[in-house]
């Protein structure tokens, strides 16, 4: 009797759970895990679901492709979606030659109002020499640091 009560309530329970459209855990990783390797972007992602909640991991690119795998592996019939995904640190970006970082410095100042300012480059140190007007100065240093990555040393005269 007990055996025949457990069996009647396990496949009540069962009948209640396709009614209601409920999907399995299995399931929903299969879907979200479908998703995810859809995208070049969000391919290496891993997903485990857990009572409906997806808890993704794994590295990504950008926190646009971290974005972008939250929203595949919220597939129908997952409640909520943990995000434990980390972004890949950017590449440090290789060093220039001293050589480089004047020819860079020099085609940057020429757009400004900077005629007067050399430049210089030893061991990969930039030095702006020359004059330059006071309403200038903050430019020309600006231009050099965006163009070369590099904080110029100031040995400039400044004309008020």
């Amino acid at each position: 009797m007990k055996t025949r009560i457990r069996v009647l309530v396990v496949a009540a329970a069962a009948l209640l759970a396709v009614a209601c459209g409920g999907v399995s855990d299995a399931d929903l990783k299969t879907k979200a895990e479908t998703a995810l390797k859809g995208d070049p972007a969000t391919s290496t992602v891993t997903v485990e679901v857990s009572e409906g909640v997806a808890t993704i991991s794994g590295q990504v690119q950008d926190e646009a492709a971290k974005a972008k795998a939250a929203e595949l592996a919220n597939v129908e019939g997952v409640s909520s979606v943990v995000n434990n995904i980390t972004v890949a640190a950017a590449p440090p970006k290789p060093e220039m030659d001293d050589a480089t970082l004047k020819n860079r410095a020099e085609e940057a100042l020429k757009t400004k109002n900077c005629k007067d300012v050399a430049v210089d480059v030893s061991d990969g140190k930039v030095t702006l020499r020359g004059s330059v007007d006071r309403s200038d100065l903050a430019e020309c240093i600006r231009v050099v640091q965006e163009s070369t990555n590099k904080s110029p040393a100031n040995d400039l005269n400044i004309r008020d």
